[in-house]
């Protein structure tokens, strides 16, 4: 196809192919989230086959290698992943795209003002999916940080009306949440990455498609619970900075700009005041959820 939307955690993202070579084919985990064009849209990506022309005299302000868990800790598999560059008015990100081999490389250029980004792909067999990893992730991020909202590593729960987001380091037991949850009659929203984004009506929190069965899902956010392991369950309110501070250890985040740092500051202030943070140390069965919910009562 050469073009197509996706909503994903209620943003509209429209791609374009911009060659009569290019054909778009959005993957597997995103099929559950195309949706009908509408002439409306949250962000325009135009796909381009090739390399972008003016990419002298970059500065690389951000560099990640490909890090991923091999069961006994975190190892690093490549050492240039994807890095994020000033470019003229805007920024770059190069990357290249492990799951389709050494030759395939995406060149990103967007700006935190413009609704409108330009997405460069070589090395293609001419079929491209404008959103591989870690292309989703990435062009999520940036839609996120230019909407004013927040990217955590999370997993979330809808019970009964309410929504809960449970975050913490790696290892903290957000899949075992989830599931814990899920065993109870809960709607799991995701068990691995969720946005949260300020509405009228409240804070939202929305899956991100990681998964080949994944749909679109949201839920009112009612809770915050930052988990532990624990020999009981057990909660302790957290307020003010330490909240504030501690949810924002967990979220996704491109440190390279004091701005972008202000303003996630900025939104988790305004997050942490409206919705009840807690630190929750957990036993990984069904009184965790039953804990939760005779204080809800």
């Amino acid at each position: 196809m050469k073009q197509y939307v996706l909503t994903v955690a209620g943003y509209r993202i429209r791609f374009v192919a911009q060659d009569g070579l290019t054909d778009l084919k959005p993957g597997v985990r995103f099929r559950s989230s195309i949706t009908i064009d509408n002439g409306l849209c949250d962000l325009i990506v135009r796909v381009h086959e090739g390399s972008p022309p003016g990419q002298e005299n970059l500065k690389r302000v951000f560099h990640a290698p490909l890090v991923e868990d091999a069961g006994s800790g975190p190892v690093k598999k490549m050492e240039n992943f994807w890095s994020v560059y000033s470019h003229r008015s805007g920024l770059l990100i190069k990357t290249v795209f492990p799951r389709s081999g050494d030759a395939m490389q995406g060149v990103l250029l967007y700006s935190l003002t413009s609704p409108e980004w330009d997405l460069y792909i070589s090395g293609s067999s001419g079929v491209i999916d404008p959103f591989e990893y870690p292309l989703d992730g990435l062009i999520l991020y940036y839609l996120t940080v230019m909407s004013g909202d927040i990217f955590i590593h999370g997993s979330a729960v809808l019970h009964q009306g309410r929504g809960y987001l449970f975050t913490g380091v790696s290892g903290s037991g957000k899949t075992t949440m989830a599931k814990v949850w899920e065993n109870a009659g809960a709607v799991v929203i995701h068990d691995d990455r969720v946005i949260v984004r300020n509405t009228a009506n409240g804070f939202v929190i929305h899956n991100t498609p990681v998964y080949d069965n994944d749909e679109p899902r949201s839920a009112p956010l009612s809770r915050i619970l930052l988990l532990s392991h624990g020999m009981h369950n057990e909660l302790l309110p957290i307020h003010g900075a330490n909240a504030l501070s501690r949810v924002m250890a967990n979220c996704i985040q491109h440190n390279w700009s004091t701005e972008l740092i202000g303003q996630l500051t900025g939104s988790l202030y305004l997050l942490t005041q409206k919705v009840p943070v807690a630190g929750y140390w957990f036993v990984p069965d069904a009184t965790a959820v039953e804990f939760i919910l005779a204080g809800e009562a």
